[in-house]
């Protein structure tokens, strides 16, 4: 298989998709019969819109694994316990790692220049969180002293963030927790002293705490309540092994070994044009060992070279990073 981190060109990433497309047919059980079930012949796929993609769904019953590797490591879905809960078993730590630092580095920066804070209580709460695995890995790169974790001491983050006004700071947030903090700050007459040096990420999940909103408006009260201009957001899933980053107009762009397609809600191989909503299909070839076509449950639409994500199809399991509607 060709460095998937090396794809320049369209060209590139056409050939990567339909050589990890025969790739999991052969080695990952599920998605081989999953094509069979569909009686797509591999050898008709020649373009990325012919390649199926297999429901998310299938994580929450399934182990989607290359029968060629074994894997200790898994990440799970956010939820309550009595929900059937989506596993991803992790075969190689290294392909995320240099996913989660390259995609990094293309919209933010370099990991190693920046002081990592973490608003992230309901996923430090769980076990085999992928996100907070994410975050700890750009903790280590980082190496800064600094770096921490704030669960409801939300005191502390206010000191901290003080204390740090002229130094390169990126908080990242879960939603419902970002906005709880902005109360507190409220409520408690805090002023937040902070210079254009913080970067605020928001990586979605009202999870239930918060009364809905639109994206657009969560967006406007965290800029209001940071005193910024852009609030970033990052767009992943338990299932994925890549992110995609929005830097401040909630239009997420994906890094080269990426993508997402939008399918048409009734038919599921039909493809919607740009600026129509649809359901989400996405590409990540970061999944080399477990399933790079996933379909997801996420409604959005395309423009240009970025998405936007739109809210979820009606009926679909709540799931923990994207529950805003904009």
């Amino acid at each position: 298989m060709r460095n998937i981190f090396n794809i320049k060109t369209e060209e590139d990433f056409l050939t990567a998709c339909l050589e990890a497309f025969r790739f999991q047919y052969e080695n990952v059980e599920i998605y081989r019969k999953f094509v069979d079930y569909l009686n797509i012949k591999p050898e008709t796929v020649e373009e990325i819109n012919d390649i199926p993609f297999l429901p998310i769904e299938m994580f929450k019953n399934h182990k989607i694994l290359d029968k060629n590797v074994s894997a200790d490591l898994f990440f799970q879905s956010s939820g309550t316990t009595q929900m059937n809960l989506s596993k991803h078993f992790i075969a190689d730590e290294n392909i995320y790692q240099e996913s989660i630092y390259k995609s990094f580095e293309q919209f933010i920066g370099q990991p190693e220049d920046f002081i990592f804070l973490g608003l992230l209580p309901s996923y430090l709460e769980k076990q085999n969180s992928s996100l907070i695995y994410m975050v700890d890995f750009l903790m280590k790169k980082s190496g800064k002293q600094e770096n921490g974790y704030f669960l409801y001491n939300h005191e502390d983050l206010f000191k901290l963030l003080n204390e740090l006004n002229d130094k390169k700071v990126i908080l990242f947030g879960v939603s419902f927790a970002l906005l709880d903090f902005l109360d507190f700050c409220s409520s408690n007459s805090h002023t937040l002293q902070l210079s254009n040096t913080l970067t605020v990420i928001e990586t979605g999940g009202m999870k239930g705490r918060k009364e809905e909103m639109t994206k657009d408006e969560l967006l406007k009260i965290l800029q209001e309540g940071f005193k910024t201009d852009k609030i970033y957001s990052e767009y992943s899933m338990t299932e994925l092994l890549s992110q995609a980053y929005s830097l401040g107009q909630n239009e997420y762009q994906c890094p080269n070994w990426m993508r997402v397609l939008v399918r048409n809600v009734e038919d599921p191989f039909s493809y919607e044009k740009e600026g129509k909503t649809g359901a989400i299909n996405i590409i990540d070839l970061a999944n080399i060992h477990s399933c790079s076509f996933i379909a997801t449950q996420d409604l959005g639409k395309i423009t240009g070279d970025k998405f936007q994500v739109l809210g979820r199809i009606d009926h679909s399991d709540i799931r923990g990073c994207s529950l805003l509607v904009s």
